[in-house]
């Protein structure tokens, strides 16, 4: 018989080997959503997944869904309408507005669930300079945008939403432009799916991705890159 391992008050988290195979990646639950634990989650390959009045769960699957920047598939009809549209992008602008459209858009995944707890918790990460969103705009209004938590040069994706018509895409367009911008090699996408899949993530061993988490996490990032700032979209095309 297969035994969860409970969290305390102890910052710490079992060894991600012996996470559960069904569900893929359960791997313990309860402890609390804390900037400390939730930065040691994420250097640690792990991550918070649960519903409302549910604890805490804590995943690490495998294989993991990593989306290589380099893989990011741009179409032809995706580079045109960014040639074309009138989307604004900024940096780091309406956070907040951006994890709460998130929590509210419903999704067909399981994956996509934010609680109260969890919206709060990752404000406080980006109160912190951890959480970062790239948000577009139509004119004066937030039509898409997706966050993540940033560990060294990995960006760990969280959520994604949009409003308008390619929306998210354009933000995943501009996050992919920034990363390469710095030399960034990886977005985690955690769980692989159909539409993630489309983009160009793929799935790698559990070992292999920590391996290459603990490589990224010993770079950093330019402090500007993440400063509240208005994006220029046609300059990489």
């Amino acid at each position: 018989m297969l035994t969860l391992t409970k969290l305390d008050k102890k910052l710490i988290f079992p060894p991600t080997d012996i996470a559960l195979t069904e569900p893929n990646g359960l791997l313990a639950f309860g402890g609390d959503l804390s900037a400390e634990r939730l930065l040691l989650a994420y250097e640690s390959g792990i991550f918070p997944w649960f519903s409302q009045n549910e604890p805490v769960m804590w995943w690490s699957p495998n294989p993991r869904g990593i989306l290589p920047v380099d893989n990011f598939k741009c179409s032809k009809s995706l580079k045109k309408f960014v040639r074309n549209c009138n989307y604004q992008i900024t940096i780091n602008i309406a956070f907040n507005q951006v994890i709460d459209e998130c929590a509210t858009i419903p999704r067909d995944d399981s994956g996509t669930w934010i609680t109260y707890d969890m919206i709060n918790a990752y404000k406080n990460l980006h109160r912190l300079g951890h959480a970062h969103s790239i948000v577009v705009w139509n004119e004066d209004t937030l039509v898409g945008g997706l966050y993540g938590i940033v560990i060294g040069k990995m960006f760990c994706g969280e959520s994604m939403f949009h409003k308008a018509t390619n929306a998210s895409k354009v933000a995943m367009f501009s996050l992919v432009e920034i990363l390469k911008s710095q030399a960034a090699e990886f977005i985690d996408c955690q769980m692989q799916n159909p539409h993630l899949a489309s983009l160009g993530c793929v799935e790698m061993p559990r070992d292999k991705f920590l391996i290459i988490l603990q490589q990224q996490s010993q770079k950093t990032f330019d402090k500007s890159v993440w400063q509240p700032q208005a994006l220029n979209l046609i300059k990489w095309l």
